[in-house]
């Protein structure tokens, strides 16, 4: 039976509370949150189905230097798989994602939540997701790739065949699979100021090693596009007015002439 090697987080992590989720669904929640706890607002773009494949397309501001997580709730009564990637790089492994099955995945228990702080260097430590520029990012410090910059990717596996099963728990997983120390280069470095996700902090974050055998398609993915506030404007996203001005406290130096008065 060909079987996909997964990662299940610790209790913790599908215990913890979470606010109003940001993107709904049929099958699960995501939202983008800071430490302080506030959801990033995910502004609706597409949604389509491609195949048995349901698209969620949308934008969201980011914050230079902010950290971020993300959250995923599961609203099925049976346990899910979730391939993550960030700008491209698939976040357990680093390795460049085209959110297919047999990439290592998050395991999500029924009607569950999982938060993903960052990314995973083995089984006990991530290393934070930050809000950066994209010749700070992950990404491109360490594999010169922008092929996917400033995408937030999540596909959503239902499980090939879900029978009752015990969880063979391994406390080892290979670092060998972790990000590979040398750098490739994939694509030119960005010449502009994309937003990108840098590689923070290191946070305790423990998971253990299952096997899950994923169906072959995704049932859902999420695409969150984030950009620079002044890159939003400028795509007419969101709306950039300029701040109305007070009546009383901005006003010009002199009285203006009226209209159709001309100096002699």
């Amino acid at each position: 039976m060909k079987t996909a090697t997964a990662v299940i987080l610790g209790a913790v992590m599908v215990l913890m509370a979470v606010p109003a989720f940001a993107s709904r669904g049929r099958n699960v929640d995501v939202a983008v949150v800071s430490d302080r706890g506030n959801v990033f607002q995910l502004i609706p773009h597409k949604g389509y189905s491609t195949g048995s494949t349901y698209v969620f397309k949308q934008y969201l501001e980011a914050r230079k230097g902010e950290n971020y997580s993300l959250l995923i709730r599961n609203h099925l009564s049976e346990r899910i798989g979730v391939v993550v990637a960030v700008d491209g790089r698939n976040i357990i492994t680093g390795k460049k994602s085209f959110l297919g099955s047999g990439e290592m995945m998050y395991i999500v228990e029924p009607y569950g939540q999982a938060r993903l702080d960052g990314w995973r260097t083995s089984d006990e430590n991530v290393n934070r997701f930050y809000f950066t520029s994209s010749d700070d990012s992950y990404s491109v410090r360490t594999f010169s790739d922008t092929s996917a910059m400033g995408v937030i990717a999540v596909a959503v596996f239902r499980e090939k065949q879900r029978p009752i099963v015990l969880y063979e728990q391994e406390r080892s997983l290979d670092r060998a699979q972790g990000a590979s120390p040398a750098p490739r280069r994939e694509s030119k470095q960005a010449t502009r100021d994309e937003a990108g996700t840098g590689f923070g902090i290191e946070q305790y974050s423990p998971v253990v090693k299952i096997e899950f055998e994923p169906e072959r398609i995704p049932v859902e993915k999420f695409l969150v596009k984030y950009e620079w506030t002044n890159e939003l404007c400028k795509k007419g996203i969101i709306q950039c007015r300029p701040e109305a001005r007070n009546r009383l406290w901005d006003r010009d130096e002199y009285a203006p002439y009226p209209p159709g008065y001309y100096l002699r």
